[in-house]
């Protein structure tokens, strides 16, 4: 079923004029194939291996674009029956996206023990161990990105393009698809944000005093380092959950005002915040694996490093921490949902 954006009539001085409003199918369709040709116009930078940044550019595209299939499923997908054909469906696109993403994580490895190499002042000792660890970290990066090419040049890529631009090209939907995008926007992003706001992390290290939720305030080091690998993986999965809320209030700002769009940037703000807690997880993984549990012996200075940043992390996150419990900001952001300008 093919949708066709519906008139609105706005009276003017000098007259009725007609304007379109876009239905739930066209925003489907305008946002699947926005992040598709974003998806596959790096393909060929990414195989020259020129620079990082256009595989970094891919990723995103794949993950944005299996985010907006999931979102505008119903307007795709009708009981068991998929309108898209079999080869995007999401475990395909996450396939394709992890390959990626497997090659991009030691990239981010390389380049961050690179400019700590080059911007801190280190032992002879300290140096020699990080120039050793960059020239693993290359060897195991060659042999992912032949992974990843292979994947890249396989029918199974070719099919999941031609069969996504044959979509594109002759669209099919669910009748739902027809209503009106502000119809069903609230309906939509309203149970993304109540899944967001009833996420446990929020309750990570708080007390409750009469009936209020407070952040513990820790007041040293090492208090937080004994407890910080325990809170690490809810907080972990509150990254991911915030990234998938921000791709999805992203795809609508349009429809807001400006409130919304700072409630937006905030998203992002809380992902990269929590983001910087992940790398230090990952660096401290992997300098266990490849250095020895003892690495923070071996580089004193990084060991300190992480641990004063710990520190002002922590703090910023219990700021927001302190926000997303107060009940009033969590029924303003409710209602700001169901408010379009």
């Amino acid at each position: 079923m093919k949708t066709e954006a519906l008139q609105v009539r706005k009276t003017s001085g000098k007259g009725r004029v007609t304007q379109p409003i876009p239905t739930f199918g066209d925003c489907a369709h305008q946002a699947i194939q926005k992040h598709f040709k974003k998806s596959v116009k790096y393909k060929a930078d990414v195989l020259r291996d020129l620079d990082p940044e256009p595989l970094h550019q891919m990723r995103v595209g794949m993950r944005r674009l299996r985010t907006a299939l999931q979102v505008f499923a119903p307007a795709i997908t009708e009981g068991g029956s998929e309108a898209i054909a079999a080869p995007i469906e999401n475990r395909k696109i996450s396939k394709i996206a992890k390959e990626l993403g497997r090659v991009r994580d030691l990239d981010v490895l390389y380049i961050w023990f690179q400019q700590y190499l080059q911007q801190t002042s280190l032992t002879p000792a300290e140096a020699l161990e990080l120039q050793l660890l960059l020239q693993r970290l290359q060897i195991r990066r060659g042999a992912q990105f032949a992974q990843m090419q292979r994947l890249l040049k396989s029918k199974q890529y070719r099919a999941f393009v031609s069969m996504l631009k044959g979509w594109l090209q002759h669209p099919q939907y669910t009748a739902i698809a027809q209503l009106p995008i502000q119809t069903v926007l609230p309906d939509l992003l309203l149970p993304l944000i109540s899944e967001l706001l009833l996420h446990p992390a929020w309750m990570v290290a708080v007390t409750v005093q009469q009936g209020t939720v407070v952040p513990q305030e820790i007041s040293d080091l090492s208090t937080l380092n004994q407890n910080f690998y325990r809170w690490e993986p809810l907080l972990h999965d509150l990254r991911k959950q915030m990234k998938g809320v921000r791709y999805q209030t992203e795809f609508f700002m349009d429809f807001y005002g400006q409130d919304f769009r700072q409630q937006t940037r905030e998203f992002r703000l809380i992902q990269d915040q929590l983001g910087h807690l992940q790398d230090q997880m990952v660096l401290d993984q992997f300098l266990t694996q490849d250095l020895g549990i003892d690495w923070a012996q071996k580089i004193p200075s990084l060991a300190q490093y992480f641990q004063q940043e710990r520190w002002q992390l922590w703090q910023q996150w219990q700021a927001h921490q302190r926000q997303y419990l107060d009940s009033g900001f969590r029924k303003e952001l409710r209602w700001s949902l169901t408010h379009l300008r």
